[in-house]
């Protein structure tokens, strides 16, 4: 089973993903919409996939994904965002970012497939 963890200041988002990604059974999803206390718990170790806002109020993605592959290189981070610009793609891919997510999510399912690619499912 792949562990991921949702961080999102959103608590609407993190409630869709984990009931829509939970749907699968192979996924152990954890979810956070503090940035600070996701940092904590992620850093501790054991995910596979860190699905990322980049805003956020009390942390930027960018740096939240900076932090993760500090202390956990082999986690994959998916950028989550509804505002992108292409400096920050190229920021995001720098520091390790896996793929992007266009919120609002138009399919789930498209999301869903996205997800199982990055983990290799």
């Amino acid at each position: 089973m792949k562990r991921i963890a949702i961080v999102d200041d959103e608590n609407e988002i993190l409630e869709v993903l984990e009931r829509f990604l939970g749907r699968s059974g192979n996924l152990q999803i954890s979810t956070f919409n503090n940035p600070v206390t996701g940092l904590s718990e992620i850093k501790k170790g054991g995910y596979d996939l860190v699905l990322l806002d980049i805003m956020m109020p009390q942390m930027d993605g960018l740096e939240f994904l900076k932090q993760i592959k500090e202390t956990n290189p082999e986690v994959e981070v998916v950028m989550m965002t509804a505002f992108t610009t292409l400096e920050r793609t190229i920021e995001a891919h720098k520091y390790g970012a896996k793929n992007y997510l266009t919120k609002p999510f138009e399919n789930l399912k498209l999301v869903q497939e996205k997800v199982f690619k990055v983990l290799g499912i």
